[in-house]
Order: structure tokens, then C-alpha cells, then sequence
């Protein structure tokens, strides 16, 4: 039996922000539990290594969706990452942030907090990118994002097209507007996958009031009258 203040289950994208931004308080003990593992095996970490895992048990839970009459009855693959960093350790490294609309839409109907100018400190909080406007782009957060660096002569003749027939073509499609033509941006550095991990979790984990555990699946929360006291794992 051990005692934490704070306990996480799961170390994916979310659960690595959440232990990152615990662990600034010194005072308090944290423990992160993951049903995965490291997952700095060469599959997560090469940026084509990603296609590896999308059938691969260890580093992927390989959900399905329900058969539906729309999709002819069949079940479609809906990968989720296991292991440190989540989903963040098995996608295709694009970094894409959100339509500003969709955001100034949520906080008409009713949420406020989550227009595009409320949450735009916050996306900048959080990312360093390279070569970005920094009215609109992080330079100081944690999380890489670069550019592509290489240019296919079709991509570059199909965004000249593009151009030509009247679509914009977006340099930053990041900093707010998203209708166009562009290269995507990616969470990769030195040429190997930046996850949340990397950004968030791995920081943490040298802190000596967080502690995780990982191989660990739970199978129970623990209630006492309406309150989480602890958890029962394997």
C-alpha cells in the first residue's frame, strides 16, 4: 500500500501535461499509472516508424468500432497508444491546433473561457516553434514543432495550382486562420518524434515527488462514500 497525493492513471497526452504541471508544487507527492511502457522503441521514436504501430499490441490498444449499417456492418480500426506519451507516441506527428471559429462558436453557445483569444495563451504556453510570429506562436513552452523541411516538386507544383485557381496559401496555418493550401507541421526534432512524453512527462519524472508506474492496468477505483481514495491494479 502507498500513499500520493495525486494519482494519474494513464501517462498519454493529457496525463503528461497534468503530472508536468503537478510536480511544479514540490510539496505534494504524485504517482502516474500506465498499462504500457517506455515506448522509446525504434517504432515510436523514427517519424515513418509510426505505420509499425498501428496493429502493434504494445504500443497501440488497437480498439474497433461497432459494426453499423452505414459502414456495411464492418468494424473499423480506432488505434489508441499505450505507453508513455499515448497517442502522442503512435500518430502521424501533425500539429494542428483548431479552426479559431470552431473555438468562437463554443464560447457563443454558452462556454465562456474557450474563444480563440482565451485559449491562445495557453497554445503558446505549451509549444516552441521555429521561424514562428510570436503574436501567435510559442517560443519559451516545452512542446517542438517544426516545419517541413523537404519539398517534393509535385507538393510545390500543386500549391502553385492551387495559387493560381485563387486558394490562399498559408504560411502559418497555426496562427488563426486555416482555409488554404499548406505544408503540414510536425512534432518532430533532430529528426525523431516529439511527443507529449518528451515535452511534458519526461521533465516530470526527474522530479523526486512523482513517481510512475508502468505494466500497471487498473481495474478499480476505490469509493469511499462519493470519493476516489485509491485505485486496485495489477
Amino acid at each position: 500500500m502507498e500513499n500520493f497525493d495525486y494519482i494519474e492513471v494513464g501517462a498519454g497526452s493529457s496525463g503528461s501535461v497534468i503530472a508536468n504541471r503537478l510536480s511544479e508544487n514540490n510539496k505534494i507527492k504524485i504517482c502516474v499509472i500506465e498499462a504500457g511502457g517506455s515506448n522509446q522503441h525504434p517504432y515510436v521514436k523514427m517519424p515513418a516508424g509510426f505505420i509499425k504501430t498501428i496493429n502493434d499490441k504494445r504500443f497501440n490498444w488497437c480498439f474497433k468500432t461497432e459494426g453499423s449499417d452505414y459502414v456495411n456492418n464492418r468494424e473499423i480500426l480506432f488505434p489508441r497508444g499505450k505507453g508513455y506519451g499515448g497517442s502522442s507516441s503512435i500518430n502521424g506527428h501533425l500539429y494542428v491546433r483548431g479552426q479559431s471559429d470552431d473555438y468562437n462558436q463554443w464560447a457563443q453557445l454558452g462556454n465562456l473561457g474557450w474563444s480563440y483569444d482565451d485559449v491562445l495563451p495557453y497554445f503558446k504556453k505549451s509549444e516552441y516553434k521555429e521561424n514562428g510570429d510570436e503574436a501567435t506562436r510559442g517560443k519559451q513552452g516545452p512542446l517542438y514543432v517544426s516545419d517541413i523541411v523537404e519539398k517534393h516538386s509535385l507538393c510545390e507544383k500543386f500549391i502553385i495550382g492551387s495559387s493560381e485557381l485563387g486558394i490562399q496559401v498559408q504560411n502559418d496555418y497555426n496562427s488563426g486562420q486555416q482555409e488554404g493550401i499548406f505544408y503540414y507541421q510536425r512534432t518532430i526534432k533532430n529528426g525523431t518524434r516529439f511527443s507529449a512524453y518528451d515535452a511534458f512527462l519526461k521533465p516530470a519524472l526527474k522530479k523526486e515527488n512523482v513517481n510512475i508506474k508502468k505494466y500497471t492496468t487498473v481495474l478499480k477505483i476505490i469509493f469511499k462514500n462519493k470519493k476516489a481514495v485509491g485505485l486496485l491494479c495489477k
